[in-house]
């Protein structure tokens, strides 16, 4: 019943007037508050290309609130160190089971401290690579090879991995790729249009997937 309950106050946050996403402020150090201009781009892209009408402005919302129970997306990002309290890995926990989407974006040295944190989310489930055949990455904009390459950083592969409960994806964390930095404004990272067209092409299948399922 607690669960049904939580995911009719999630329906009701999406289905309100303005759809809204929301950033994570998580604790740490880790600079959560990265790429500031990365979620107002990736909004303005979403609404004028694949129709949404999310609220121009992202909220901020912290993993122990129960205020992440009115977005159905919320996004992570950050350089450094990352922790969760029982009562934050509860919370996002509850939060995912009950229809929410997060979506993690490491923006380079995130992962080490991920890989002890997102356990005490969901410890009985492990982060899988997420095949090229899934439906985010055949949204609006077709990925054929999967993630992109947005920057290089140590020169590996891009990853999608993801954490999924009755196969839906709840959990997406994306590595090796920086998305965020593609979303920022061009002249933050310098990087050409048709790279930042690729992160932003990326990122509203991402948002259409999370608001579709």
């Amino acid at each position: 019943m607690a669960k049904q309950l939580l995911f009719i106050i999630l329906c009701i946050g999406f289905y309100g007037n303005a759809q809204e996403i929301a950033l994570l402020k998580y604790n740490g150090g880790g600079d959560w508050y990265a790429n500031p201009t990365a979620l107002v781009n990736l909004i303005s892209f979403c609404n004028n290309n694949i129709h949404t009408t999310i609220s121009p402005k992202p909220v901020t919302v912290e993993a122990g609130s129960t205020d992440i129970f009115q977005y159905p997306f919320i996004h992570m990002t950050g350089h450094g160190n990352v922790f969760f309290s029982d009562k934050d890995a509860e919370n996002l926990r509850n939060y995912l089971l009950s229809g929410g989407f997060l979506h993690i974006d490491d923006n380079y040295g995130m992962a080490p401290y991920l890989k002890k944190e997102i356990p005490k989310i969901f410890p009985d489930k492990e982060l899988k690579e997420i095949p090229t055949s899934h439906p985010i990455f055949n949204e609006t904009y077709t990925f054929s090879n999967g993630l992109p390459k947005i920057h290089e950083h140590d020169g590996k592969r891009p990853q999608a991995l993801g954490i999924f409960n009755d196969n839906r994806l709840v959990l997406l964390f994306t590595f090796e790729s920086d998305l965020g930095d593609g979303w920022e404004d061009p002249e933050v990272h310098n990087d050409p249009d048709n790279v930042r067209q690729k992160a932003l092409q990326m990122g509203a299948n991402i948002i259409q997937y999370a608001f579709e399922n």
